[in-house]
C-alpha cells in the first residue's frame, strides 16, 4: 500500500518524478486525458444548460482499473497533471473517475521538474481550481457547439467528411486572404542608384546611395527620371558634407515564450509546429542521464517572459565564469498586455547542464532545440552588443547622396546567440573609410538598379504563429493543433516552407466567409478569448457565455441552411471529354486534392487524377516534366518517359537550359501504400 501516490500524464514524466520520491510513493500515468466527449455525437445537453456529456474514453478500461485500486489503497493522492487548463480539466476528470472520498484528492503543479519545485508543490497543496477547468470546458462546448452545427452544411454543399472549426476556419482565411492579396498584386517598377566612391588617401571603396535634390527626399519611378539623373552624376565632384560618429547598442531577444520558441524553430531549425512542441514536451517530462531521469526545461507553454529569482542567480554565475564580468547584464523584460503571464518563461531547468555536455544522451532534434531554448535564456540576461557607426552626407553639385558603415566593437550577447528573422538577413556594413568634412572623394562606378515592388510574403508556420498572437486568436496551447489540423484537412498545404490554400480550402472558406462571417472572423475570434480568460480568473460564468452565443449562432445555421438548400455548387466543367460516355468530365475534390470525375455519376463511375506539367523541358531527354507529390505531400519533378526511356527524378524544379546528372537522382519512394487486408469476419449462427 502506497502512502501517496501521485498521478501525472506521461510515463516520461513519472520517471522523473520517481527519483525525487523515495519511500513508499507511487507514481502513475493516466496517458493524457481520461475522460472526454463522445465522437459519435455533439455531446452537449443543449436542454439542460449546455451540460457536457463525458464518456470513458475508449481502450482506457484496465487503466482506470489501475487507477482506482491503487487510489482506494493510498492514503494521498495528489494529481500533478501540466500546469495549464489542459492539465487542469484532466485532473478534474481524474478526481471524478477515482470516486474517493473528500480530503483525500489534492492538486499539486510545478512549472519545472526539479527535485525542488516537485517537493515545494507537495508540500503546498491546493484544490482544484474550477475556473480554469471551466474555461476549457468552454472552450471545448463552443467549439464542439459549432463544429458540429457548421460542418453538416460543408457535407451538403462540398461533400461529406469535410469539417469546420472555430479557430481553424479563422486561421485558413488569413491564409486565403493573403493567397488574394498576391494574386491582385500589381507590381510597381521603381529605381535606385549606388555610386562606388574611392577615399584616395586610404584608397579604399565604399558605396553611396541617391536619396535627393537639395535636401528633399526623391523616389524614382522612371527610367526618363534616373537616365537625366545618370548624366548630371556622371559628370559632378563629389564631396563630403557632413560625417556623424556614433555608437549604437544592439539587445538580445527575451527568453522564449511558445510563441517565440515555435518561431524560432521553424526559422533556425526548420522543425514544424508539431515537431516542436512535441521535442519541447519530451524535454520538460525528462530525459534518462546518468543520474536518471532529468526534466530539462520548464513548461513549454507559457506567454510569460518572466524568470524566477534562482534562474537569474544561475544564469549570472554561468555567464561570468564562462565570458567574464563585462558580458553579464541583469534584465528584466516587459510583460505582454495581453499575457496571462502564469508560468515562466521556457528555459533550462539546470544550468549546469551544457547542451554540449550531455549531447549522448540526447537525440540529435532534443539536442538541437535544447540548445536553442538554453542559448536563448543565457544570452537573455547577457550584455548588448556595441557597434561604431558612421553616417556620411556627400554632395554632388545639387544632387545628395549618404553612405553608412559600421563595425562591432563588443560582441556581448552575440557571442552565443542572434535572433533571426522571417525577413532576408541585413548585409553586414563594414565601416568606412576615415573621411574628412569638405573632402573630395573619385567616383569610380554608378550602378543604376531597376527593381520592382513585390506582393505580401505568403505565410509560413513560424509568421502566422506570430500573426495569430498578435491578432490574439488562439493561446500558447492551441498554435500547433491549429497549423497541424488546417494541414491534416488538406485545407492548406506547404510547398517548401510557405502555406498556400488548396482549392478545397478556397471553396470551403468562401462557403464560410459568405454565410457564417461573423464566427469566422478575426475580431469574433479574439473577443471570445479574452472571454475564456475571465472564466479562467473566475470574472465571467462559462455557461452564460454560451448561452449568449448560442440562441443567435443556431439562427444564424438555420437560416443559412434554408438559403443554401436550393443553391446547388456546380462543378468547374474541365476540357477533358470521358472516354467511356462523351461527357464532359468535371473536377471534384477528394481526400488528396483535385481529380476529374465523370458528371454522369451514378451510371458513369470513370474518373482521372490530373496531371500537372511545368514548362521547362526535362533536362534529360527533353520531354515533358511532370509534378508529382510524395506520400508525404511533397513536390517532386519526374519525366514523362519515365521509368522506361529516362530516368530523370528530382525534388528541385528544372530551370531552362539546365543539364542533369543521373547520379543526382533524388531518392524519392513514390509507391502507393499497400492497402491492409480487412479481417473475415463470420457471423455467428
Amino acid at each position: 500500500m502506497a502512502d501517496k501516490l501521485i498521478i501525472v500524464e506521461s510515463p516520461a514524466k513519472a520517471n522523473t518524478i520517481k527519483k525525487f520520491l523515495g519511500g513508499s510513493t507511487k507514481v502513475l500515468a493516466s496517458m493524457g486525458h481520461i475522460r472526454d466527449l463522445p465522437k459519435s455525437k455533439m455531446g452537449i445537453d443543449i436542454e439542460h444548460d449546455f451540460e457536457p456529456q463525458y464518456i470513458n474514453i475508449r481502450g482506457k478500461g484496465e487503466l482506470i482499473k489501475t487507477l482506482k485500486k491503487e487510489a482506494k489503497s493510498a492514503k494521498k493522492i495528489y494529481l500533478a497533471t501540466d500546469p495549464d487548463r489542459e492539465g487542469e480539466a484532466i485532473a478534474w476528470h481524474l478526481s471524478h473517475i477515482l470516486d474517493v472520498e473528500d480530503g483525500k484528492i489534492t492538486r499539486v503543479t510545478f512549472n519545472e521538474i526539479t527535485k525542488g519545485a516537485v517537493k515545494k508543490a507537495i508540500q503546498e497543496p491546493r484544490d482544484i481550481d474550477l475556473n480554469l477547468v471551466d474555461a476549457q470546458q468552454a472552450r471545448r462546448v463552443l467549439d464542439r457547439i459549432v463544429g458540429y452545427n457548421i460542418s453538416p452544411v460543408l457535407w451538403k454543399k462540398v461533400k461529406r467528411g469535410l469539417s469546420a472549426g472555430r479557430v481553424q476556419s479563422v486561421a485558413v482565411k488569413l491564409i486565403v486572404d493573403r493567397e488574394e492579396e498576391i494574386e491582385k498584386f500589381i507590381p510597381e517598377e521603381y529605381w535606385n542608384i549606388y555610386v562606388n566612391l574611392l577615399d584616395e588617401k586610404t584608397k579604399k571603396e565604399f558605396e553611396a546611395h541617391f536619396t535627393g535634390k537639395n535636401g528633399k527626399k526623391i523616389e524614382l519611378h522612371k527610367k526618363e527620371e534616373v537616365d537625366e539623373i545618370l548624366k548630371y552624376l556622371e559628370k559632378s565632384t563629389y564631396i563630403v558634407k557632413d560625417i556623424k560618429r556614433g555608437e549604437k547598442k544592439r539587445n538580445p531577444a527575451p527568453p522564449f515564450t511558445t510563441s517565440t520558441m515555435q518561431q524560432e524553430a521553424s526559422r533556425k531549425l526548420n522543425f514544424t509546429l508539431k515537431r516542436t512542441m512535441s521535442i519541447a514536451q519530451g524535454l520538460y517530462e525528462g530525459v534518462k542521464l546518468p543520474q536518471g531521469h532529468t526534466g530539462l526545461i520548464t513548461y513549454m507553454r507559457t506567454d510569460s517572459t518572466r524568470i524566477s529569482e534562482e534562474a537569474r542567480a544561475a544564469a549570472k554565475e554561468q555567464i561570468v565564469s564562462t565570458y567574464g564580468e563585462k558580458y553579464y547584464e541583469n534584465r528584466y523584460y516587459k510583460k505582454n498586455k495581453e499575457a496571462q503571464d502564469a508560468h515562466e518563461a521556457i528555459r533550462p531547468t539546470h544550468i549546469e547542464l551544457e547542451p554540449d555536455s550531455i549531447k549522448e544522451y540526447l537525440s540529435p532534434d532534443q539536442y538541437k532545440l535544447y540548445k536553442l531554448v538554453y542559448n536563448r535564456f543565457l544570452a537573455s540576461q547577457m550584455s548588448a552588443a556595441v557597434f561604431d557607426t558612421m553616417q556620411v552626407s556627400i554632395k554632388a553639385g545639387e544632387y545628395d547622396l549618404k553612405a553608412s558603415g559600421q563595425n562591432l566593437k563588443f560582441q556581448g550577447f552575440m557571442v552565443l546567440y542572434v535572433e533571426s528573422t522571417d525577413s532576408e538577413p541585413e548585409k553586414e556594413k563594414g565601416m568606412l573609410p576615415p573621411l574628412e568634412e569638405n573632402q573630395t572623394v573619385k567616383k569610380e562606378k554608378i550602378n543604376p538598379k531597376q527593381s520592382f515592388t513585390e506582393p505580401p510574403s505568403r505565410y509560413t508556420e513560424a509568421s502566422l504563429v506570430k500573426a495569430l498572437e498578435e491578432k490574439g486568436i488562439g493561446r500558447p496551447s492551441t498554435y500547433s493543433p491549429i497549423i497541424t489540423t488546417i494541414i491534416e484537412r488538406h485545407y492548406i498545404q506547404k510547398e517548401q516552407k510557405q502555406l498556400v490554400p488548396t482549392e478545397l480550402g478556397k471553396i470551403v472558406n468562401k462557403i464560410l466567409v459568405e454565410n457564417f462571417s461573423d464566427i469566422v472572423n478575426e475580431t469574433f475570434t479574439a473577443e471570445i478569448e479574452t472571454r475564456f480568460d475571465k472564466i479562467a480568473e473566475g470574472n465571467e460564468n462559462w455557461k452564460k457565455v454560451i448561452r449568449e452565443f448560442y440562441t443567435p449562432f443556431i439562427k444564424e445555421v438555420e437560416d443559412v441552411e434554408k438559403k443554401l438548400e436550393h443553391v446547388e455548387i456546380q462543378d468547374e466543367e474541365s476540357d477533358v471529354v470521358c472516354e467511356k460516355c462523351g461527357r464532359k468530365m468535371v473536377y471534384k475534390y477528394g481526400r488528396y486534392g483535385k481529380f476529374l470525375a465523370c458528371p454522369g455519376f451514378p451510371e458513369c463511375r470513370n474518373t482521372k487524377a490530373i496531371v500537372e506539367t511545368i514548362d521547362v523541358p526535362c533536362p534529360s531527354c527533353g520531354g515533358t516534366v511532370l509534378v508529382k507529390k510524395s506520400k508525404r505531400g511533397r513536390k517532386f519533378y519526374v519525366c514523362e518517359n519515365s521509368p522506361e526511356k529516362c530516368n530523370y527524378i528530382s525534388w528541385n524544379k528544372p530551370k531552362p537550359g539546365e543539364k542533369w546528372n543521373p547520379e543526382e537522382k533524388a531518392d524519392i519512394d513514390v509507391k502507393p501504400k499497400k492497402k491492409k487486408a480487412k479481417k473475415k469476419t463470420t457471423k455467428k449462427k
